[in-house]
């Protein structure tokens, strides 16, 4: 829809159609009114779920932004819940007891989902750990299982519920899910760059989040934009390749050796926030261009295509 949105607004042909009812799946707030407004959709349902995970959220009511309503009987029958979680570590985080926190309407919490009778979790083919990484066990008693559905969600004040954003290794950017981890394996297969942390960072005015890769050099003296900017192309679909490079000399990581990333998102790519120096992906001049004041004014103001 967003396609549709960015083709010149006022053709004469807009609302000569004959559809009623719109389907979306992560549509933003801003792009639902303004699709339904030009081209004069009566609905649009949003959905929301995964082909693994026991559950599926719906709104058919319209509501500008909602993935479905969650009201405290359908959350006696399902069990759906929010609770805190650990933006670093991607980890829900327990009390003293070890048991999950839930969050309170309005306020953004990780969504599980009991795994039980009802609601069936069979995992994935192949390997059982990555199937094992998806549940969480003793959430609110002990021996209890839900899936983590790895996204933040928020319920507000009328019980409708709000997609927020996506946990851990995974951003959404052009409409495609980006795995960080298989960029940044990528990334550091180039022979100047000895390290690197891949994360989402948002960019006024486009849809999902820019990759953004902070790394370290083999040689502080050496980095071969231009041939890096053929490398990642040539390896990675467009969508993927990091869109923001920033140069350190350390990464710091958790106490599990994960590397640490809230700093890095909340930072992004702003030249007044970050001292460090840093990159875009220039696709006019196919290379990566110095990120300074000038082209951060140009890509947030839209002037400068990522």
């Amino acid at each position: 829809m967003i396609y549709l949105c960015n083709i010149v607004y006022g053709h004469p042909e807009d609302k000569k159609h004959s559809v009623r009812v719109a389907i979306g799946n992560g549509l933003r707030p801003d792009i639902w009114e303004r699709f339904q407004k030009r081209f004069n959709i009566p609905v649009i349902c949003e959905f929301y779920g995964a082909t693994e995970a026991p559950f599926f959220s719906a709104n058919t009511d319209n509501t500008v932004g909602a993935i479905g309503k969650f009201t405290p009987i359908w959350k006696l029958i399902t069990g759906l819940t929010l609770i805190k979680y650990d933006y670093e570590t991607a980890e829900p985080i327990r009390d003293a007891k070890g048991r999950c926190i839930p969050v309170s309407r309005g306020k953004v919490g990780l969504l599980l989902c009991p795994i039980n009778d009802r609601a069936r979790y069979d995992g994935y083919s192949g390997d059982k750990k990555l199937s094992e990484q998806k549940v969480v066990r003793n959430v609110f008693k002990e021996g209890d299982a839900y899936f983590n559905s790895g996204d933040l969600l928020m319920l507000d004040k009328n019980y409708y519920l709000h997609f927020v954003d996506r946990l851990g290794d995974t951003f959404r950017w052009k409409g495609e899910n980006v795995a960080t981890t298989e960029v940044s394996e990528i990334v550091t297969l180039f022979p100047d760059i000895k390290e690197a942390n891949v994360y989402g960072v948002k960019v006024p005015g486009q849809d999902g989040r820019a990759g953004m890769a902070a790394i370290i050099l083999e040689d502080d003296q050496v980095f071969r934009l231009k041939e890096f900017y053929d490398y990642i192309t040539s390896s990675l679909p467009l969508y993927a390749c990091p869109r923001f490079l920033r140069v350190m000399k350390t990464l710091e990581t958790t106490g599990t050796y994960k590397y640490k990333k809230g700093d890095l998102v909340r930072e992004g790519f702003d030249p007044n926030k970050v001292k460090e120096p840093m990159y875009f992906i220039d696709l006019n001049a196919n290379t990566y261009s110095p990120l300074d004041e000038i082209s951060f004014g140009k890509i947030v103001a839209g002037k400068s295509r990522l």
